[in-house]
């Protein structure tokens, strides 16, 4: 999930909010984006990001389900409520754009549509995501990562192998709830709630930065070891109010991911299988600029998330890096490809569902996603929003 960095590269310093000074206001190309962009960002510009009251507001926000891609998503979802009766698998980038999505990955895409939570496929989604919440271990839940043992041989599979099927399935079914605005339901605080312990558990341990044991000629993370989890972040990205209630922990984290990325790439024993965990952040995602450009649609991604997690600000280099990408747009506010080389493709997982959005990637629509996730990556992180 991070990329590696030398051994000597420090923390960006980690600062306390300032709230004395002012932030600088943002211009966002508002008339740029209703003429150039996909519905969803055109909708999303306006509710999100520049929050434009809106006159006629039952007719504007049917917007987003008029775009086709949304709708051919949408219309592959199964009775039960699943997509391909999976959780995680993507895509594989060829053909059909949503060919074998999981239901995880559909659900974050659709509300990056702009999809409302009430609407039909979402509300069919709902139960089993909620049920992925159980804390048990019934291996009939595990979907795809059962692998060929599915369905009655999940009898067959070991317990360590369902334990940990199970737990990531519930962290991921946890981030899509909230991003669905569950974070009032019980269900949903309490799975947060066991999340929360256990990662603020880790982080309390002395050796959390370099929490590795050696097996055989392979490091690995130790079955008690509980690093925070992509899916881990954005469902606290996503429940305001219970990150309120945890600030000691919310402070904690802050500075675990400002530190520097082991060497060591996350793996875990699961029986006597090493099994790699990119999903996890074992520090600084986006350490410097070299990162930044090798994948933009993660770096945006990741910006977004310290945005929602109120850290943005508070870290020297990721609020460094936001200003760059801000220094790339035009005098309107458009964001431009700058003359460095920057890669615009990710094989982030976490990414599919956020980028891009904008089905034409021709003209000047191919700018659309960048510019849209600056100014709601400005608009989160407190930054004054001026419409152009």
């Amino acid at each position: 999930m991070t990329a590696p960095v030398p051994s000597d590269v420090e923390a960006a310093p980690v600062t306390a909010p300032a709230p004395a000074e002012a932030p600088a206001e943002i211009d966002f190309p508002l008339g740029w984006m209703l003429e150039n962009a996909a519905a969803p960002l055109q909708y999303r510009s306006v509710t999100e990001v520049v929050q434009l009251p809106v006159a006629d507001a039952a007719k504007f926000s049917q917007l987003p389900y008029a775009y086709p891609p949304a709708l051919s998503l949408a219309l592959r979802q199964m009775p039960d409520g699943t997509w391909g009766e999976s959780m995680l698998t993507l895509p594989s980038g060829r053909g059909d754009p949503f060919q074998g999505v999981g239901t995880t990955h559909a659900v974050r895409r659709l509300r990056e549509y702009g999809w409302e939570r009430e609407s039909p496929p979402l509300v069919l989604a709902r139960r089993p995501l909620f049920r992925l919440l159980a804390a048990d271990e019934d291996p009939a839940f595990l979907f795809e990562l059962a692998g060929k043992s599915g369905g009655a041989g999940t009898a067959k599979l070991d317990i360590e192998t369902i334990r940990y099927g199970r737990g990531l399935l519930r962290e991921a079914a946890a981030s899509a709830l909230a991003r669905m605005g569950y974070e009032r339901d019980p269900r949903l605080r309490g799975a947060a709630t066991r999340m929360l312990e256990r990662v603020d558990a880790f982080l309390r341990l002395p050796n959390a930065d370099k929490p590795f044991v050696r097996v055989g000629n392979k490091h690995v993370l130790p079955a008690e070891a509980a690093p925070p989890s992509i899916y881990y972040l954005d469902t606290l990205a996503h429940m305001p109010l219970f990150r309120s209630e945890h600030y000691d922990a919310m402070e904690r984290l802050l500075v675990y991911l400002s530190q520097p990325t082991p060497r060591q790439e996350a793996a875990v024993l699961v029986g006597k299988r090493i099994v790699k965990e990119p999903h996890l952040v074992l520090g600084d995602a986006l350490p410097h600029r070299t990162a930044a450009d090798a994948d933009l649609p993660w770096t945006l991604a990741w910006l977004e998330l310290m945005a929602r997690l109120e850290f943005l600000s508070r870290n020297d280099g990721w609020a460094k890096l936001f200003e760059r990408l801000l220094d790339d747009r035009d005098a309107l506010g458009v964001w431009r490809m700058p003359r460095r080389t920057v890669k615009m493709r990710s094989s982030n997982p976490y990414v599919w569902a956020l980028f891009p959005l904008q089905d034409e990637q021709t003209g000047e629509a191919r700018f659309a996603d960048v510019t849209f996730r600056l100014g709601l990556i400005a608009r989160l992180s407190g930054r004054p929003i001026r419409a152009i």
